[in-house]
């Protein structure tokens, strides 16, 4: 069974987070930029950037886009 898009991609970058690639304040690429490095659809980076924010790993800021969050102290 094949894992869905939204999981590769939430997976890839999750990984990022957790490697040190993508430190915290570090901005996560625009959705578009997403879609063309992963060549998934839309709902797939939306879906995949809702489970990471849910997890804590990112944060969206209004106007200035996503951000990899600062969890220290927490």
């Amino acid at each position: 069974m094949n894992t869905p898009k939204y999981e590769q991609v939430a997976t890839a970058i999750r990984n990022q987070i957790e490697a040190g690639s993508l430190k915290p304040g570090d901005q996560i690429p625009t959705t578009q930029g997403l879609i063309d490095t992963y060549g998934v659809s839309y709902g797939s980076v939306r879906t995949a950037l809702l489970i990471l924010k849910a997890e804590g790993l990112i944060e969206g800021r209004q106007g200035e886009g996503v951000f990899v969050r600062d969890r220290r102290g927490q």
